[in-house]
């Protein structure tokens, strides 16, 4: 007689313990690991092969500039910080608008023109400073957020469209409840790449036409060949960068689950 199914008994288990995904713990003690593995082998191989410091600094001599009053760092980093800061959350804000009013044909000459080119013509309109630099910044990262939430607000499903229209949904519900959700994961993936342009504009601006900043504090140390100098700059711009990442990393946990993040 045949044993009924229901009395089969199911397969053991025999996935592996610890077989699963990789603590996040774990993963961030392999990157600061390695890191620091980096760092020490610089400092040996500069030390044991004797390079000089002009060409390629050990990371002691490079933190041993910061005791250096000279160079300003806390108010230059500060300025820095200002105009990353200042042109990223104004490219987000118009980015965003200018998607929702659908501007981008008549936006698409200016994405042609490169930005870069534009920052002596900004500087001889606004004269140089913080503003100018937030401007150069300003017209790096509009067009990636604008072009990305354009995407975004285009990709909604024509089945959801029409729900909402046989609901009798207003415009305003279909933007609230369709369109917003399914354009985040394009706005922000948007806003990353934003991150990388921002920093890059406010040193950009700097080197132009600029009397304070990490950048002007770079073009001022290389002329005396304080190659520390240049690279604690180099690190202090780059840990701006790192800390707007951050922050756009935080707001898409809050507001994209993780299956619907664009990688």
């Amino acid at each position: 007689m045949s044993v009924p199914p229901a009395a089969v008994p199911a397969p053991a288990d025999l996935s592996l313990p610890g077989s699963g995904e990789t603590p996040a713990w774990h993963r961030w003690a392999t990157i600061i690991g390695v890191h620091v593995a980096l760092v020490v082998l610089w400092e040996v191989v500069v030390r044991v092969f004797e390079v000089r410091s002009f060409v390629l600094p050990a990371p002691s001599a490079i933190l041993a500039t910061l005791s250096n009053p000279s160079h300003a760092w806390l108010s230059n980093t500060f300025v820095t910080a200002i105009e990353v800061f200042g042109g990223y959350a104004l490219g987000l804000v118009a980015g965003v608008l200018g998607a929702l009013l659908f501007v981008t044909r008549v936006l698409v000459t200016l994405n042609m023109v490169p930005k870069v080119a534009m920052g002596p013509l900004i500087i001889v309109w606004f004269s140089y400073g913080i503003g100018p630099n937030i401007l150069i910044t300003f017209s790096l990262c509009f067009f990636p957020i604008l072009l990305t939430t354009i995407r975004g607000l285009n990709e909604t499903e024509p089945e959801l469209l029409d729900l909402v229209h046989a609901l009798k949904g207003s415009r305003w519900q279909l933007f609230r409840y369709i369109q917003l959700p399914g354009s985040l994961p394009y706005l922000f993936s948007g806003m990353k790449v934003a991150t990388v342009l921002a920093v890059a504009g406010a040193v950009v601006g700097e080197f132009i036409a600029s009397d304070k900043g990490l950048g002007y504090l770079m073009i001022q140390v290389q002329a005396s060949l304080d190659t520390p100098a240049v690279f604690m700059a180099v690190l202090l711009i780059t840990g701006l960068g790192v800390v707007l990442y951050g922050l756009v990393l935080l707001l898409e946990r809050l507001f994209i689950t993780q299956d619907a993040r664009l990688q």
